[in-house]
């Protein structure tokens, strides 16, 4: 036999046992395949996920729940809360300061992990969010800020202003053969609400000085205090063309008005709000309103949601950098309206 044949067979008989390790070790790795076709894997991180949530608490600070923005964040909220296990703790204010501070410092001793509350205006609860974040609370402003700075859900208010105001001057403005009068009718002052949607519309009326201003006055979101004012305004300008207001919960007050007048020509009612159907789309069915910013209680309830749950699963300070989401706005019109538009509280069903 030749050096070569005997080379040959070796390599042959190599080639065969690793070809029948191989083998073997192919079907060895094909076995978990083949169970998981036959019975599924448990998917590895579903139990922490789960077990995040256990036991854990969230307190609910809002204005008032006597309200839609109220009620439907809570809807969204309490059904995520229901399907992963924890708890939210409400306490109601009722549109008191005061009974706000004190449910905001009941709650800061009760330790939740979480605090989604709506800040009354700019600095009343200012000391209680320390003291709430120094206890290690995570909190989360709802539509309204504080000078004490936390993460924060909701409408951009200097930019709502822009785009209602520049509603305004498409409707009164140069070329429209309007008067150009117009009247803003605001929340309370101290308010973000209030403070920053002011800037949006200054800044557009400053380039259109065809707009005349003849009032700007609080109605401290109260419909009746809105509904005297824009009364007024419209007996000292029957010609008035536009009423700019910061809150549709309010401003049903002002278009309440300008449909009394019934006047000759058109007064352009705009208004903000969550889009509740009775309070935008109705009302824009039947003309209490000429134009609606929209910031949709769905789509925040979601963003709060998401919040939440990031919260919940991480190990973050109480003091970490704060972030905004800001709510995405849409105009509505009783021409661009669709069954989607606005929200009822089956959605949260």
């Amino acid at each position: 036999m030749s050096f070569t044949s005997i080379k040959m067979g070796q390599f042959c008989r190599r080639a065969l046992a690793c070809g029948v390790v191989g083998a073997v070790m192919g079907l060895a790795a094909l076995q978990p395949a083949k169970l998981a076709h036959a019975e599924g894997l448990d998917d590895p991180t579903l139990a922490p996920y789960l077990e995040a949530f256990k036991g854990k608490k969230v307190g609910y600070v809002p204005f008032s729940m006597s309200f839609d923005l109220a009620k439907g964040w809570l809807a969204g909220m309490q059904k995520q809360a229901d399907e992963l296990g924890y708890e939210i703790i409400v306490r109601d204010p009722n549109w008191n300061t005061d009974v706000g501070s004190q449910a905001m410092n009941q709650l800061i001793n009760e330790k939740p992990d979480i605090i989604v509350y709506m800040n009354p205006d700019l600095q009343s609860y200012a000391k209680i969010l320390k003291k709430a974040q120094a206890e290690g609370i995570h909190l989360v402003a709802v539509n309204l800020k504080s000078v004490f700075p936390t993460h924060y859900i909701g409408e951009d208010w200097q930019l709502n202003g822009k785009a209602e105001a520049e509603y305004i001057v498409s409707k009164c403005g140069a070329g429209t053969g309007r008067s150009g009068k117009v009247s803003i009718v605001q929340g309370i002052l101290t308010s973000a609400a209030s403070a920053y949607q002011l800037k949006g519309v200054m800044d557009v009326f400053a380039q259109h000085p065809e707009i005349q201003v003849v009032s700007n006055q609080s109605a401290n979101w109260d419909a009746g205090k809105a509904h005297e004012i824009t009364q007024t305004v419209l007996q000292q300008n029957p010609d008035l063309c536009g009423v700019i207001g910061f809150w549709d919960g309010m401003d049903i007050g002002a278009g309440a008005a300008v449909k009394e007048a019934n006047l000759k020509d058109p007064v352009y009612v705009v208004t903000s709000g969550g889009g509740a159907k009775e309070a935008a789309c109705d009302k824009l069915n039947d003309g209490t309103y000429a134009a609606y910013m929209n910031y949709d209680v769905r789509t925040m309830a979601h963003d709060i949601n998401t919040v939440i749950k990031i919260l919940l699963q991480s190990e973050l300070p109480a003091d970490m950098k704060t972030f905004s989401l800001p709510t995405t706005m849409q105009m509505l019109t009783k021409e661009n309206l669709t069954p989607t538009s606005c929200w009822t509280m089956d959605d949260f069903k």
